[in-house]
């Protein structure tokens, strides 16, 4: 454990790849002091973890616009109005249905490996996501320190990606829906689809530290290889990441809120029982197009 001088908050590293505890922090009155300790922790640790977190939604969209700019997640478009009431900067998770309507996105199904919104030109910096109900078993989401992936690829693997970029799909989801608004490409080629195309090593714009930057698995494409070529680079690429110890998971309880850096890390959510209830509130901060 970490502590700080001039600040109430302690440091506690999960001592796996990624991720840390922050304990004694006052979120409704965050001092500045105590601001800059929370920050740093989530730059060095890349997920930061509160536990007992008891605060109301104004205090969430407080919070996060101090790591910057919100950002209105386009995912919304997929399931309707889904945000809090009269407070659109925060999104409902959740797969409750009321009046024979999902009150929230994701549902209860598996939330493959992915990073937010890589199909966008300038994806999210950090998500701000909160638990108000969970179930009694399933739901856990594991987060992937995609730098330390990258340190760790062989030589030979990182020569082969250098300078090289992914298309990312803009118009299917993880689960196979397409996307309201988009056209899926009349040629059926992975190539011609629409999405985003992004360097597959990114430097984060405030630590320099390099990281791979991989989206999601299904529809990428590695530009200028025939996509034969491409499939098997993304392969061997996937099977280095899901194959290291870069991985910490998240057991979730009530009043959890989990912070994490979205331009070097990737994560997936466990599947649970669709009889279960489970509700979180995610706010999005705005990023910058990787390089």
């Amino acid at each position: 454990m970490l502590d700080h001088v001039g600040s109430t908050i302690r440091v506690r590293p999960s001592g796996r790849a990624l991720g840390a505890d922050i304990e004694g922090a006052d979120l409704a009155n965050l001092t500045d002091a105590d601001f800059a300790v929370l920050r740093q922790a989530w730059l060095d640790h890349l997920v930061i973890r509160l536990r007992g977190v008891d605060i109301d939604d104004p205090t969430h969209v407080a919070l996060s616009r101090r790591f910057g700019e919100l950002d209105f997640n386009p995912g919304t478009r997929l399931t309707g109005k889904v945000y809090v009431e009269g407070i659109p900067e925060i999104v409902k998770i959740s797969n409750i249905v009321e009046n024979g309507k999902p009150v929230g996105e994701l549902g209860a199904g598996e939330a493959d490996w992915h990073t937010d919104m890589c199909f966008v030109d300038t994806p999210p910096s950090a998500s701000l996501l909160r638990s108000l109900e969970i179930p009694a078993a399933g739901g856990d989401t594991s987060y992937l320190n995609m730098e330390a992936a990258y340190a760790a690829l062989p030589e030979a693997l990182k020569a082969r990606v250098a300078g090289r970029s992914i298309k990312h799909d803009a118009v299917y989801v993880s689960s196979g829906k397409q996307r309201p608004g988009t056209v899926a490409p009349a040629s059926g080629d992975i190539r011609d689809i629409a999405g985003a195309v992004h360097p597959i090593v990114r430097t984060h714009p405030e630590t320099g530290r390099p990281s791979l930057y991989l989206g999601k698995r299904s529809n990428a494409y590695v530009l200028g290889l025939e996509v034969a070529d491409s499939e098997r680079l993304l392969d061997a690429l996937w099977a280095h990441v899901l194959g290291g110890d870069f991985i910490w998971t998240q057991q979730w309880r009530l009043g959890d809120m989990l912070i994490w850096d979205n331009r070097c890390t990737m994560h997936r959510r466990e599947a649970f029982e669709s009889t279960e209830r489970r509700l979180l509130h995610r706010c999005v901060v705005k990023g910058q197009k990787p390089v």
